[in-house]
């Protein structure tokens, strides 16, 4: 497929910012440009219909209501490094 030269207006600070983004990823402007474009424009998936076997495994087990992750997780993280 042939490549179009394009020309956008945007400010010199987000130009610069993206330049650098760009060499730190060693990739170049125009296919972090290009590659997000081609997001925008491709198609979504439609949700797919989930399994009774899924839909069993999924309703198993129910969470706490109370529960406390940030608690747990900072439990788990003394024992951890301990």
């Amino acid at each position: 497929m042939a490549n179009t030269k394009l020309t956008l207006n945007i400010r010199d600070r987000v130009i610069n910012n993206a330049k650098a983004y760009a060499k730190a990823h060693h990739t170049s402007l125009s296919k972090i440009v290009e590659h997000y474009l081609a997001s925008l424009s491709e198609d979504k998936v439609p949700d797919a219909e989930v399994s009774p076997w899924v839909r069993e495994l999924a309703a198993v087990k129910k969470p706490i209501a109370d529960f406390d992750y940030k608690e747990a997780y900072h439990n788990y993280l003394i024992n951890k490094y301990k």
